[in-house]
């Protein structure tokens, strides 16, 4: 998979400076949890800015369909994919402006308002009373894995088509069931002892193509320090000390400007 990233060229490190990256691992980044967000990863669409020279927010090298950290700009090739531990998921309503009157993100809903019963439709788009928009999202906290061991939170958010993705998704995690040898009993592993690999495909209807999540299971982690990593993060986050960055209206943030999938 490629992890390129546009800001710098991966370089060979000398093994005296990761012996001395080892001796002194975590020194200076012990930062208030409050303020960390995790970033957000993606699918690059036709019209995302991401692909546009002319726009800040390219990044070079990245094509349709890749995957990319909103962050860092580092991207994975959508064919090839990227393995990952999910840790925690939740589901979160979002309230953004129509783009055509000016556009923005206004806030998270309870799920359990009143409001989410009082939407009206509109295409493909939930219309809520005051005439914004309603924004669906399942968001999975993962820690992508890459090929040398390495890994790094993120959120994998899925809306609008990618929903149905994120419930086939949950269900296969659900359904998994491992022998426990002592007892014979058949249990359901936790979320976090299992890794996925995330492919980008294309679907298409009368209203155009775009690119959507496939995923399929990897299997049962073999790497105790990888599993006990995400059950660190799985507990971060429920203790609320860690969260996703702030949503935007810019490309694939949820916003329902003629960059998002509009199908």
């Amino acid at each position: 998979m490629s992890t390129a990233v546009t800001t710098a060229k991966e370089t060979a490190v000398s093994t005296d400076i990761m012996d001395d990256i080892f001796e002194f691992a975590g020194e200076g980044t012990s930062y208030d949890s409050s303020e960390m967000q995790i970033p957000f990863v993606r699918l690059l669409q036709a019209l995302s800015p991401q692909l546009n020279k002319k726009k800040a927010e390219f990044i070079e090298g990245a094509a349709t369909g890749d995957a990319f950290n909103n962050v860092t700009n580092q991207y994975w090739e959508g064919e090839a994919g990227l393995a990952v531990i999910v840790c925690y998921q939740t589901t979160k309503y979002l309230e953004f402006t129509p783009r055509d009157l000016g556009g923005g993100f206004k806030g998270e809903i309870n799920p359990n308002s009143h409001l989410l019963q009082q939407t009206s439709r509109a295409g493909s788009k939930e219309i809520l009373p005051n005439g914004n928009e309603l924004v669906k999202s399942d968001q999975h906290f993962c820690l992508i894995v890459d090929e040398d061991g390495s890994y790094q939170p993120v959120v994998i958010d899925m809306k609008s088509t990618q929903l149905k993705v994120s419930r086939r998704w949950k269900t296969q995690i659900a359904m998994q069931k491992v022998k426990n040898p002592a007892t014979g009993a058949m249990v359901t592993p936790p979320v976090f002892a299992t890794m996925w690999r995330l492919r980008s495909v294309e679907e298409s209807n009368d209203q155009g193509s775009w690119n959507n999540w496939a995923v399929e299971k990897i299997g049962l982690l073999t790497d105790r320090e990888l599993m006990l990593a995400g059950k660190a993060f799985r507990d971060s986050i429920a203790k609320g000390e860690v969260k996703a960055a702030p949503e935007t209206d810019e490309h694939g943030s949820g916003g329902s400007g003629k960059d998002d999938i509009p199908f």
